[in-house]
């Protein structure tokens, strides 16, 4: 088999590429070692930023994130019993968009099979040779895929970051000693928009996925075991680490369908080629989810590899793959700095006392007090600050 682009992985990340290169009159085949079903349903983020939602208009595949899609002016920051609202739309005229990654990723799925493309699902990509030269290939269960160009986009446990030679990248990296317990549940969102929550037990999220679905999170301990949280001991701490002192907000429940545990990391490599081997996502850079940065990082990538490689295979113009690191890495170290930064003032740390406790809080109120300090946090999260590559 031979194509142009090869393409491990068909999250939102190499089926958007596929589909931006499409566009362009450039062929390519996506190998993916799930099955589909599993693909177009396995939980993952759900916040869009708004140059993410643009693109994926603009590209075709918006009607249904246009129907379906929640737009969110705003979040909650919850401290002290007590919320503060973050108004995006006052403060720097931007919002986000609510829809399921696995959403984004059946758009994408209908529009390149509709469009003739090629996904293999079921093939696992298990080598990447040659990308030193003109002719990689990806050794794949069933067959080869000869091509120009491989797009590693198949995540941070993939095979394509390996496939560079030793000491070829450098790894920047900061695990944290903390997890997320994630959750989605069958009952309506308790509020409009996203409830960010700093709590002497630790952190909590309200987030949803639809009018109808519920996600949320707690910090848990890196070590625990999903087994350790029955639903009942779930719904009960979300109930405490939520509570408000005064009002009548009270957190609706409801059937648990979805139970896991995420780790909390930061990573990051450079380059992000190397050959004819490119990185993109989650094989690339993980952020911390706090900032909502995952998914549309990795629609950054794409968005400047496709560019560049029509520049290359149009024009023979190899300037802007050579310069396909630096273009994303601007973004890329924004956003782990945004990232970093909410996590730290939103979570309680192992070696926390209460003089740390007291910082937090301080800085909780300048952030929701302070308007110049509350338009930095408008710029980040919805992403109207370092986007472009």
């Amino acid at each position: 088999m031979r194509t142009q682009v090869g393409i491990i992985g068909a999250g939102p990340a190499g089926l958007l590429l596929s589909h931006l290169l499409a566009g362009h009159g450039i062929e390519s085949v996506v190998l993916e070692a799930r099955d589909r079903d599993y693909v177009e349903h396995r939980v993952r983020a759900g916040v869009l930023e708004q140059p993410t939602v643009d693109l994926l208009r603009a590209s075709g595949v918006g009607e249904r994130l246009d129907r379906q899609g929640m737009v969110h002016e705003g979040i909650e920051l919850r401290f002290d019993g007590a919320g503060h609202r973050i108004d995006f739309a006052a403060l720097t005229g931007s919002t986000i968009t609510v829809y399921g990654q696995q959403e984004v990723v059946k758009d994408l799925i209908a529009a390149r099979l509709a469009a003739g493309g090629t996904i293999r699902f079921e093939a696992k990509a298990t080598a990447v040779d040659g990308i030193d030269g003109t002719r990689p290939t990806i050794q794949f269960e069933g067959g080869e895929l000869a091509c120009d160009v491989v797009a590693g986009c198949d995540g941070f446990w993939g095979i394509a970051r390996d496939a560079v030679p030793a000491g070829a990248l450098s790894v920047y990296e900061r695990q944290y000693p903390f997890a997320w317990l994630g959750i989605l549940a069958e009952v309506p969102p308790s509020s409009k928009e996203l409830i960010y929550c700093s709590h002497e037990r630790g952190f909590a999220l309200h987030s949803m996925r639809s009018p109808q679905l519920t996600r949320l999170y707690l910090q848990v301990d890196p070590d625990d075991a999903v087994d350790a949280w029955p639903d009942e001991r779930i719904w009960t701490e979300l109930g405490t680490r939520l509570a408000v002192r005064d009002g009548d907000w009270t957190l609706g429940d409801g059937p648990i369908v979805d139970k896991g545990i995420t780790p909390m990391r930061s990573f990051v490599v450079e380059p992000m080629r190397h050959g004819r081997l490119f990185l993109a996502g989650d094989a690339a850079h993980i952020v911390p989810p706090t900032g909502a940065k995952g998914m549309n990082l990795a629609v950054n990538d794409v968005r400047i590899l496709a560019e560049a490689l029509a520049k290359w295979f149009k024009e023979g113009d190899e300037g802007p793959l050579d310069a396909y690191t630096a273009a994303c890495l601007g973004r890329v170290w924004r956003a782990q700095h945004f990232s970093w930064w909410m996590t730290s003032m939103l979570h309680r740390f192992p070696e926390d006392d209460a003089f740390q406790r007291r910082l937090q809080l301080a800085q909780l109120a300048w952030v929701t007090g302070s308007r110049a300090a509350a338009t930095g946090l408008a710029e980040n999260y919805p992403g109207v600050v370092g986007t472009r590559g």
